[in-house]
């Protein structure tokens, strides 16, 4: 594959700097616009970079893990995150604020909703990445195919 070298080296940074507005969509859509729909949006639309500037490998590089792995977590997390609430009395995805003191930052507040949409965001970038890798992969000949280019 013949690669474009102003394609690949924009991709290459560029990718770091979507990857990271993800997160903040991400971590910012309680109180502004976002959350993990659009973040997962973002680095999904990362990785689609990445594919167009080297192929597939590219975006194999992306993840070190499988997309359905990806997606599954993601489903698990957004799940239990749903349905922790009703197992102490409270509806379905009641959301609850948690008060986090650490090292560096100091006091930080953490919302329930925050872990459904990282559950969101994993579904979300684990599809695109399925979809790439489903739609993305050179198509192999039929059985019938191969025997005729033998015989």
């Amino acid at each position: 594959m013949r690669r474009i070298l102003i394609l690949d080296r924009s991709v290459r940074i560029t990718f770091h700097a979507l990857q990271i507005g993800s997160i903040f969509l991400l971590f910012s859509g309680h109180n502004q616009p976002g959350g993990g729909f659009v973040g997962g949006l973002v680095a999904g639309s990362a990785v689609s970079l990445r594919y167009l500037a080297g192929g597939l490998d590219e975006v194999m590089r992306v993840s070190r893990f499988a997309p359905w792995t990806i997606l599954g977590t993601g489903i698990v997390v957004a799940a239990v995150t749903a349905a922790v609430p009703v197992l102490f009395g409270d509806p379905v995805m009641q959301a609850s604020l948690f008060e986090l003191t650490l090292p560096v930052i100091g006091e930080v507040k953490v919302a329930s909703p925050l872990f459904f949409d990282v559950g969101v965001y994993l579904v979300v970038v684990g599809l695109v990445l399925m979809v790439i890798e489903a739609f993305g992969d050179e198509p192999q000949p039929a059985p019938e195919q191969l025997e005729e280019a033998a015989g």
